[in-house]
């Protein structure tokens, strides 16, 4: 990764720090749509909408298994599929432009713990980690290794989002 892309990512203090940011700017919405009335369900976005599809999660989802990912991949139609691993320096440093991407963009995002969940990183093919698979339409349409700046994520997702 270029020096460039490095000075656009948060580290250390300032990932903790955006990542806080991110969960009180959440919170402080979930608090105003409690206030106007809005049952829980439909304050979180859980429930489903006038299409009658389900709302794009705007949180990560950790998947656990195959069948967790199948059912992520069939009820989204863009998925960013984070392979990670706790241990990993760059993929602590992309946690908080995942989470981001996951509350600000169309797409939904599922994490998947390679340790935890060997056989799910073995099908994504993820022999290095962090391992991006960005899946639209069911199908896995591009793929990153290694960390990412957000707009390089962005920039796919939108890509194929609509």
């Amino acid at each position: 990764m270029s020096d460039a892309a490095d000075a656009n990512e948060p580290t250390g203090d300032d990932a903790k720090t955006e990542r806080e940011r991110i969960r009180e700017r959440k919170r402080r919405e979930l608090e105003a749509r409690l206030d106007e009335g809005e049952s829980l369900d439909e304050a979180a976005g859980t429930d489903a909408g006038d299409d009658g599809g389900a709302a794009t999660p705007t949180e990560p989802v950790h998947v656990n298994g195959l069948d967790e990912l199948q059912r992520t991949v069939d009820e989204n139609d863009v998925v960013l599929v984070d392979c990670y691993a706790d241990w990993c320096g760059p993929c602590q440093m992309m946690e908080p432009t995942v989470e981001a991407l996951a509350a600000e963009t169309d797409a939904a995002v599922a994490k998947v713990d390679v340790d935890a969940n060997q056989a799910v990183a073995q099908q994504l093919g993820a022999r290095s980690i962090p391992t991006l698979v960005l899946y639209a339409g069911g199908e896995a349409v591009d793929r990153f290794v290694g960390a990412q700046d957000r707009a390089t994520l962005e920039s796919a997702i939108d890509e194929h989002a609509a």
